[in-house]
């Protein structure tokens, strides 16, 4: 069956279709774009700690969202539950953005009909005991491993959201999505000192891929091993000094800090540190930054965006220069370009905006060894935990949840409470190497934008900042 009669099955036994078309038509008469977004979404997640349930939920939802879009603005109206009666009061509701003005309606999305991930739900396939008995057997295993765990967190969250896109001209487009995520932690003791690690990994795929023992046990290893890296930590060291990203995860300080920056709706306001610089020089040579959101199976992929424009890969600095920006379709409209498939909604109760998918930094020509060698004294940061970044200013601040020193080219002590300090766009001016390596992170990611969350990836190889700030805890 294809997504668009599955979501046909979905939605249609509810509502009266050719009278949910009518009214959007009515809604968006005079506007230049807007649609109506139909969504079901499954969801569940369970977790253990210490070998006991702490939390088991499970939801499904349907609702819709009904957009008119005129000028730079938008009325937009939602409910939770589908019927002809809730459409025609948001119809009624969002026309009244027009205030007098006529527009012309743009042009739909062009398909592509590519698929990039599986239609299956993946909720229906395992039951909550089997789940339940995967977790207690993880607790077991990661406590056999070393007689210092004294504690393990589990958890298995999934997904699968089934949408459906209906413009006024009556263009269609339905996708099916399905996402999972498999997460562990480990604390461990020694010596009255505790410590821990953490693993997490996921994507658009079955639960398979993530809860087959290779891949828990290897997860398990992952958060026992960095747990005892930080029991021998040393405090960090302060002041300015070279620090070198690992590759992968620690792309996430690429995220926060440069690619909020690069999103349409910031730059056409002016609000971004960015904004003005198109073609100009703001990284080193060099840096290459791309968002694809192409990319088979992967957490930050989609099909299609949440306005129905097929995702795709979008240069957005190359070589150093700014070349591109991430656009919705109201924001491209009003800025005079295309559409790059990153209007994205975290759900039917929220209006779409531009966002990233997997945002990447290309490798370069340097080996990871190289890099690490021309450094006399400084930090590698390998993971990343918390952090803040201002839009505005691209200020940042990222806390190390596994760094080492770095002494005469080698890799030294690990380090606790490394924090990076520093602004995007100062930030990409500081490349001086990047190596060869470049990696995607696990499939963890969850970005935050206005109040809405949708999932993402990072990725990036090995590169060699000169000159951050690094904040630390070492009393001198």
């Amino acid at each position: 069956m294809t997504a668009l009669a599955t979501t046909d099955a979905l939605f249609f036994d509810l509502l009266d279709r050719d009278a949910a078309e009518r009214r959007l038509r009515e809604a968006t008469e005079g506007c230049e774009d807007g649609e109506l977004f139909l969504e079901y979404r499954e969801s569940e997640a369970v977790a253990i700690d210490d070998g006991r349930i702490r939390s088991a939920s499970y939801d499904a939802t349907r609702g819709f969202g009904l957009r008119a879009v005129s000028g730079e603005a938008a009325g937009y109206a939602h409910a939770g539950e589908l019927s002809d009666a809730a459409i025609a009061r948001a119809a009624e509701t969002v026309k009244a953005v027009r205030q007098g003005r006529s527009g012309t309606l743009e042009a739909g999305p062009r398909a592509t009909n590519a698929r990039l991930y599986s239609d299956a739900n993946p909720l229906t396939r395992m039951d909550f005991a089997a789940k339940t008995a995967l977790l207690q057997e993880i607790d077991a295993f990661a406590r056999a491993r070393d007689p210092r765990v004294v504690q393990v967190m589990a958890s298995i969250t999934g997904e699968w959201q089934a949408v459906q896109i209906i413009r006024p001209d009556g263009q269609r487009v339905a996708d099916l999505r399905p996402l999972v995520r498999f997460s562990v932690s480990v604390v461990v003791e020694q010596d009255g000192r505790r410590e821990t690690g953490s693993f997490g990994t996921g994507g658009r795929f079955d639960y398979a891929r993530v809860l087959g023992a290779e891949a828990w046990k290897a997860g398990v290893d992952e958060a026992l091993r960095q747990a005892l890296v930080n029991l021998d930590s040393v405090p960090a060291p302060a002041g300015e000094m070279e620090v070198v990203l690992g590759p992968g995860w620690p792309g996430i300080l690429l995220h926060e800090a440069i690619g909020h920056g690069l999103e349409g709706d910031f730059n056409r306001k002016k609000t971004s540190a960015f904004s003005g610089l198109l073609g100009q020089r703001i990284a080193s040579p060099g840096v290459t930054v791309v968002d694809d959101g192409t990319i088979p199976d992967r957490r930050g992929s989609l099909t299609v965006d949440d306005e129905g424009t097929p995702t795709n890969r979008t240069v957005l600095i190359e070589d150093g220069i700014l070349t591109g920006f991430l656009q919705d379709r109201q924001n491209a409209r009003l800025m005079g370009v295309a559409p790059t498939g990153n209007g994205r909604r975290q759900s039917h109760a929220h209006i779409p905006m531009p966002r990233m998918t997997n945002t990447v930094m290309l490798g370069g020509a340097h080996a990871p060894e190289e890099v690490l060698a021309s450094v006399k004294r400084g930090l590698y940061a390998v993971n990343f935990g918390g952090g803040q970044v201002d839009i505005t200013s691209g200020k940042f601040v990222f806390s190390a949840s596994e760094a080492y020193l770095i002494e005469d080219g080698r890799i030294g002590a690990p380090v606790k409470g490394a924090t990076l300090i520093g602004n995007g766009p100062d930030a990409l001016t500081k490349v001086a190497m990047v190596a060869n390596d470049m990696a995607l992170d696990p499939g963890i990611g969850t970005c935050g934008k206005q109040g809405q969350g949708v999932p993402v990836g990072v990725g990036q190889p090995t590169l060699k900042m000169a000159g951050l700030t690094v904040g630390g805890t070492a009393v001198r």
